[in-house]
């Protein structure tokens, strides 16, 4: 009797590892799914990719961040190591990118939650051609207030985070200049949270580093 209960048991606890197993892989092929339906492909059909190569994955995760040097609107130069020791999360959009607007106002929500640990959002126009003006009457409208910069026209700075395929990307950078986290198109407003959350608590046991 306390052989079968125990062999009862052992089966019951593998059904239940492998139906765990089955539900973060379809959590994670759901999630995958939904990512893709909220972005905008600037690159369709990648030439060159490899078959079963992932655009999406996090190429830039667990790498330094590298320093760049952009003009805001007010048309003053901001680099990424002014930020030198704060969180930051880096976010790639453009005028014309639906999704990009949707997480706007979540994004100047957030920063101002965070905004207490440090936090900062640095937003990149993708599409600096469009004219300083539509770009600031489209972060005006989002009442975005964090700061805006203008991408170069050779877009050196998008090629030194993997090149962008899709918009919007996102990066968040830790306190020590590592990007913890990197995403692709629209994520739900929690996972954006999430996100900020992890930089803020990454790097506080090192402290200051440098960018």
């Amino acid at each position: 009797m306390r052989r079968a209960l125990i062999l009862g048991v052992m089966v019951v606890g593998i059904a239940l590892l492998l139906w765990a197993g089955w539900h973060n892989l379809r959590e994670r092929k759901l999630a995958m799914q939904k990512a893709r339906e909220n972005q905008v492909v600037l690159i369709p059909d990648k030439a060159g990719a490899a078959e079963g190569e992932d655009d999406l994955a996090p190429k830039m995760r667990g790498k330094k961040a590298p320093n760049f040097t952009l003009t805001n609107l007010d048309g003053k130069k901001v680099s990424l190591a002014d930020y030198k020791g704060r969180p930051v999360l880096i976010n790639f959009w453009a005028t014309w990118c639906g999704p990009c607007k949707v997480e706007m106002p979540w994004f100047e929500q957030l920063r101002n939650q965070y905004a207490s640990q440090g936090f900062e959002i640095l937003g990149l126009a993708d599409d600096a051609d469009a004219g300083k003006d539509a770009i600031s009457k489209v972060a005006q409208k989002s009442g975005v207030t964090y700061p805006i910069l203008l991408t170069d026209a050779d877009g050196k700075v998008q090629q030194s985070y993997g090149g962008l395929d899709v918009l919007p990307m996102s990066f968040y950078v830790d306190r020590n200049g590592v990007i913890v986290e990197q995403t692709a198109g629209l994520g739900s407003k929690d996972m954006i949270e999430a996100n900020i959350k992890k930089t803020i608590a990454s790097g506080t046991e090192t402290g200051v580093g440098g960018l």
